[in-house]
C-alpha cells in the first residue's frame, strides 16, 4: 500500500474563508484514497502540530497532496510558517543536505541537495479569480500558466527533490453560478491521473 500525507494549509478568516471549501476536498481526497486502498495521514498548518509529528509523517509518505486557498497570490502566512518550520528542521534527516553546491565539485548545482527524491506531490488550489486569468497575455498574470503563478510552492518541493503532479485547481469560488458537481468530478479525475493512471 502507498502513503499519502494531506496537508491542510487553510487559514480561517471570519465571513471570508471559513475552510468549508478546503474541508470539502480534503474530505474527497480522502475517500478516494481510502478507497484505493492508500494509507491515509493528516496535517493541519493551523493546529498546535509538532514539527517532529510533521516529520515523521513527511518521512513516511509517498504522496503529498498539499491542498490550501490562495491568499494574495501565494500560501497563507500560517502556512508559510508551517513549511519554514518543518522543511527547515528537516535539514540532514527528512528533507534537504544542503542546498546541493560543493566547493569539491562545480557539477553540482543550487537545489540538487534534497532528501525527497521519490516522493510525489500535487497542489490543490481555491481561487477568486478566474481561471481566464492564466496563460493570458493580457490577463492579471501577464501569460503565466496555472503553475508558473505558483512557483514558490513548486520550487520548496523542487528543492527538497519531490516530483511535482498534476496541478489542480478551483477558480471563481464566490460566484453563485459555481456548479461544485462538476467541480469535483474535474477534482476526482485529476486525483485519478495522477495517484492511479499514471503510476
Amino acid at each position: 500500500m502507498k502513503n499519502v500525507l494531506i496537508i491542510n494549509g487553510h487559514q480561517k478568516y471570519d465571513q471570508i474563508a471559513e475552510g468549508k471549501l478546503t474541508k470539502l476536498f480534503i474530505d474527497t481526497a480522502n475517500d478516494f484514497f481510502v478507497e484505493n486502498e492508500f494509507n491515509v495521514k493528516h496535517s493541519v498548518v493551523e493546529s498546535a502540530y509538532d514539527v517532529s509529528d510533521e516529520l515523521e509523517k513527511l518521512a513516511w509518505a509517498d504522496y503529498i497532496l498539499f491542498q490550501y486557498p490562495v491568499y494574495w497570490m501565494g500560501v497563507p502566512w500560517l502556512t508559510k510558517k508551517y513549511i519554514d518550520e518543518v522543511f527547515s528542521a528537516g535539514v540532514n534527516t527528512v528533507t534537504y543536505v544542503s542546498d546541493g553546491r560543493s566547493r569539491e565539485d562545480a557539477s553540482k548545482k543550487y537545489g540538487s541537495g534534497g532528501l525527497m527524491q521519490g516522493k510525489k506531490y500535487m497542489l490543490s488550489l481555491t481561487y477568486n479569480c478566474p481561471d481566464t486569468e492564466f496563460d493570458n497575455k493580457d490577463g492579471f498574470f501577464d501569460g503565466l500558466s496555472l503553475d508558473e503563478a505558483n512557483v514558490a510552492t513548486h520550487k520548496l518541493f523542487k528543492f527538497c527533490g519531490a516530483e511535482a503532479l498534476e496541478t489542480y485547481a478551483i477558480h471563481d469560488i464566490f460566484k453563485s453560478e459555481l456548479d461544485i458537481d462538476a467541480e469535483l468530478i474535474h477534482f476526482k479525475n485529476t486525483l485519478q491521473r495522477n495517484f492511479i493512471t499514471n503510476q
